[in-house]
Parts: C-alpha cells; structure tokens; sequence
C-alpha cells in the first residue's frame, strides 16, 4: 500500500487489514509511545485497531521523548 508518512512517500505491507495498528506494526513503532495523525485527524491509541488506512492516505506519526 502506498501511503505518506512524515511527509515520505512509502510502500508498507499491511496485509489484509490495513489499519493504524498494522502501519504502527510496519513502522517497528509497537509498543512505542506514539501519537498518530491521518488526513489531518488525530487517531485516539484506543482507535488504531479500528482506523482504517486507505491507498494514498497521510500520516503524520510522532514519538514521546522524556527527559528534564
């Protein structure tokens, strides 16, 4: 599929069930606290499963960073 992310333009196996969750998969990002953006729309995490990522979509994905 080919999709944005970051402003890249990207190829990314998602198999059948193209989602937030399984682009979040694909990125190497499970388990990693990100937030996710799709066409200009902020994805709550509880919905990643559910969002369903179409050809030609964007994403923006960014992580939490800590320190002090």
């Amino acid at each position: 599929m080919n999709i944005t992310v970051n402003g890249q333009s990207r190829v990314i196996d998602v198999g059948d069930a193209p989602t937030v969750a399984r682009v979040i998969d694909a990125l190497g990002l499970r388990g990693k606290r990100v937030a996710v953006e799709c066409n200009g729309a902020i994805v709550s995490r509880s919905r990643y499963d559910d969002t369903v990522v179409k050809e030609d979509d964007r994403l923006e994905v960014v992580g939490a960073v800590g320190g002090g």
